[in-house]
């Protein structure tokens, strides 16, 4: 039996940080992002589905989802950003499902990668979830050094998410990514050695 470990945190929490230590590790990565744009290529039944709901001009002429396009219309509309979700779900759901199935024919841990892992209840497809957490003030720097905003804007795309405060109370692990990397990875690997996924 392969116990699937779903990996979540916040915009700039370092999930990717800790998942790329699981990698390290040679644990396959299903990868919620990756699948996202996948389902979305051009011909898929995803593209197919969105156009029918957001119409023609989201498709540009090479037959390519026009993220830019697709933005606008969704960026300042709750009910329509909520749409877009419901739309896609079925399909990203999907796709995580086999990717997820295929990697436990070869490993005896599978970690998904899901950014918005409770948001979407993908918590029930998981064996155990692993909260990426950091303060709201580190997230907050962290979120505004890196993709270079204002603290107005960092603040807007921090809210948009469910707070890592609330995921931690949610989470099975905890994974705290306030201090240094190394710090980090060496609970990464406890929590393996624990579990004896490593010798």
């Amino acid at each position: 039996m392969s116990f699937v470990l779903g990996v979540t945190g916040g915009i700039a929490s370092g999930k990717s940080t800790v998942v790329d230590f699981f990698k390290a590790k040679g644990f396959p990565i299903v990868d919620g992002d990756i699948v996202a744009r996948k389902v979305v290529e051009p011909e898929t039944e995803g593209l197919m589905a969105l156009k029918n709901t957001f119409g023609q001009t989201i498709i540009d002429e090479n037959g390519q989802l026009n993220r830019k396009k697709l933005g606008s219309i969704i960026f300042h509309d709750e009910k329509k950003r909520a749409l877009l979700n419901k739309t896609l779900d079925p399909f990203i759901r999907g796709e995580i499902q086999r990717q997820t199935e295929e990697a436990k024919l070869s490993s005896d841990l599978v970690i998904v990668d899901i950014p918005l892992l409770y948001e979407g209840n993908y918590e029930t497809m998981m064996d155990k979830v692993a909260v990426v957490y950091v303060t709201p003030e580190i997230q907050l720097n962290r979120l505004m050094a890196r993709n270079h905003l204002n603290e107005e804007e960092a603040m807007e795309r921090i809210k948009s998410q469910l707070s890592l405060k609330k995921k931690k109370e949610r989470a099975d692990i905890i994974i705290d990514n306030c201090h240094s990397q190394e710090k980090t990875r060496q609970q990464v690997l406890d929590w393996l050695q624990k579990n004896k996924f490593v010798s």
